[in-house]
């Protein structure tokens, strides 16, 4: 876990619409003015390593040692945070730059044996036991930060193996995510991305920053021709990107046997104690409200004014028009849009924006996408964009610094050990910023067409992080348990696997949606799959999101409150209980129907707009 930092979204390179000039790019010498002093730094690890050595055993001496060791941990797990940061982060400026690769995999081996290191740990706190460590908290008032990571371990207690076990399993950490690693460097420097051309004339290389703009052509055939192009690509690729994401599985199958979960899913979801529950009612609930779905796409397929929608036909917009968004206007409306989380957000948010904390622009072998990385605990969170222009570079800037005010506001609220909070919150507060940034364009829509425009985005919006990541979740869902059980896996049966649950999706059978087999391919063009059951937490958090988004819009007293409270919460208890205390179970139906109502809502309002014009 300590290697899996951040969060890749799919996309990659285009020119810039403006030039890049170094306001435009993040500072990484605000934490380590070169690499000379990011090797003096691993140095002082290193040398951490070979004194924490010393609390082999005496762990239990008395609960000073006790506190000593503990602190020692937490200081270098916080220093290898700081060195993997500005490692990767100088690797996704230049994925091709070889002396870049070549820190990051220094990191690796710095994060295996800090997983060496500390491998005793937890075995020999489960052996203290649950009565000692609480006389030991008690004793010793300065522990009280360690106090719900201890929980954390102690309730591991059937899944922690002994000394040798623990210092086994931490040895193999070092082989760890070789089929990520594949992934990564294949689709973001070494694949050969097709060329097309246009009905313009113009030529595109259709590599994934290039796709996800050019699938928006108004053009239907150009979107044809960029589809067939993309997911040919990757077609190519079919039985080693099959591999890759195989290797990915049987890793977690291993790691869930060797820790004795019954399954990868029970494994991944009991980091955070997370019901499985949560995961089987958002499934269920999505295939109960297909029909709200179906809805959407008959819809859209009315306002393009086509008879078959067919899958190349799901991201344009609905309203065209000169709807472009240079990134200082995409700055300002994400300030306004975070007007109504108070003068002292939207003052550290501008803050962050003018202090270099992003690189904005797309650039040559420059890392896909967009993700916001927080680990430099002592610094400040990195947000690294694609920004394109459009209004989904103005919804992703939004979205990531969500994530960075997160990490802004609970790491200044919490102590190292407890201010890195988990996914099933930190997607509350992208999509939060998302919904407000919605509300904020809507209040200043100039007519029909350009609120249509913000209506139809805020459909897909709902469609993509709601049904399509559930989508995904699903796929999951079948694809370890194949593995789990000891099934073959390959390319080929991995394209049918989502081939059924894609149609079945987009109402393919009851004539809604037009899918070619040969997009069935796409799941090779998901990075989140190789960070297992991941993506199923952007649907319950746009769950939860849209109702404290309703209640800080509403004005109930407190809301504002409570919500800016859980985010300094960071990871100081389980994720799932912190957002039911605030409100919202979800393992339970009623936040799931509230976003298919929210979706039905906007078609009414669409709807009324359409019959206005009759």
């Amino acid at each position: 876990m300590r290697r899996s930092l951040f969060v890749l979204l799919a996309a990659a390179w285009v020119a810039p619409a403006v030039a890049d000039s170094p306001a435009d790019r993040w500072n990484l010498s605000d934490i380590y003015p070169s690499v000379a002093a990011w090797n003096a730094d691993a140095a002082r690890l290193e040398a951490q390593f070979a004194e924490f050595s010393g609390c082999k055993g005496h762990l239990g001496d008395d609960a000073a040692r006790f506190g000593q060791c503990l602190d020692l941990q937490a200081e270098m797990t916080k220093r290898y945070f700081r060195l993997a940061t500005f490692a990767r982060e100088q690797l996704a400026e230049d994925t091709g730059s070889p002396s870049s690769l070549e820190l990051e995999q220094r990191t690796d081996v710095l994060g295996t044996r800090l997983n060496e290191a500390e491998a005793f740990v937890d075995p020999e706190i489960l052996r203290m036991g649950k009565d000692r460590v609480a006389t030991f908290l008690k004793e010793r008032p300065s522990l009280a930060s360690h106090r719900f990571p201890l929980d954390q371990t102690l309730r591991a207690a059937p899944h922690t193996l002994n000394d040798e076990g623990e210092t086994l399993v931490a040895n193999f950490g070092f082989m760890n995510n070789a089929g990520r690693s594949a992934y990564s460097i294949l689709t973001n420097a070494d694949l050969p991305w097709p060329t097309i051309r246009l009905a313009s004339g113009e030529e595109v290389r259709l590599d994934a920053s290039a796709y996800t703009k050019y699938r928006e052509a108004p053009n239907r055939d150009d979107r044809k021709r960029v589809m067939d192009a993309f997911f040919g690509a990757f077609k190519t690729y079919e039985r080693t990107l099959g591999v890759n994401l195989h290797s990915q599985l049987k890793q977690d199958a291993v790691y869930s046997k060797v820790r004795r979960y019954p399954d990868s899913i029970a494994r991944a979801l009991d980091r955070n104690r997370v019901p499985v529950a949560v995961l089987d009612t958002l499934i269920g609930e999505t295939n109960a409200s297909l029909p709200t779905l179906y809805r959407y796409f008959r819809l859209r397929a009315k306002l393009l004014g086509v008879a078959q929608l067919h899958y190349y036909d799901i991201y344009p917009p609905l309203v065209h028009g000169d709807f472009r968004f240079p990134l200082a206007r995409g700055r300002e409306l994400v300030l306004g849009a975070a007007a109504p989380l108070g003068a002292d957000y939207v003052d550290a948010l501008r803050n962050g924006l003018d202090s270099r904390w992003m690189d904005a622009y797309p650039r040559p072998r420059k890392q896909s996408g967009a993700h916001m990385a927080s680990h430099a605990y002592d610094v400040h969170p990195y947000v690294l964009m694609n920004y394109n222009d459009d209004y989904e570079s103005v919804t992703t800037l939004a979205h990531e610094w969500g994530h960075a005010m997160h990490s802004h506001l609970a790491h200044g609220a919490q102590p190292f050990v407890t201010a890195h909070y988990a996914t099933f919150i930190a997607e509350i507060a992208s999509t939060l910023n998302e919904r407000l940034l919605l509300d904020r364009m809507l209040e200043a829509a100039k007519g029909d067409d350009e609120r249509l425009f913000y209506l139809g985005t805020a459909l897909e919006g709902l469609r993509g992080t709601f049904y399509r990541q559930a989508m995904f979740a699903e796929f999951e869902r079948d694809i370890h348990a194949r593995v789990d059980g000891g099934r073959p896996l390959t390319g080929d049966t991995l394209t049918r696997t989502y081939c059924e649950i894609l149609k079945r999706y987009h109402g393919a059978q009851q004539g809604v949606v037009a899918i070619d087999d040969a997009y069935c391919i796409e799941w090779a063009y998901i990075p989140h799959f190789y960070m297992p059951f991941y993506v199923y937490q952007y649907a319950t958090s746009i769950a939860a999101s849209s109702l404290f988004a309703q209640r800080v819009q509403r004005g109930e007293p407190g809301a504002v409150e409570r919500y800016l409270a859980l985010l300094r919460a960071g990871g100081s208890d389980y994720p799932y209980e912190l957002v039911k205390a605030a409100g919202v179970d979800l393992a339970t139906p009623a936040p799931y129907r509230a976003v298919v109502a929210q979706m039905n809502a906007i078609m009414d309002e669409i709807e009324a707009i359409l019959a206005r014009r009759k």
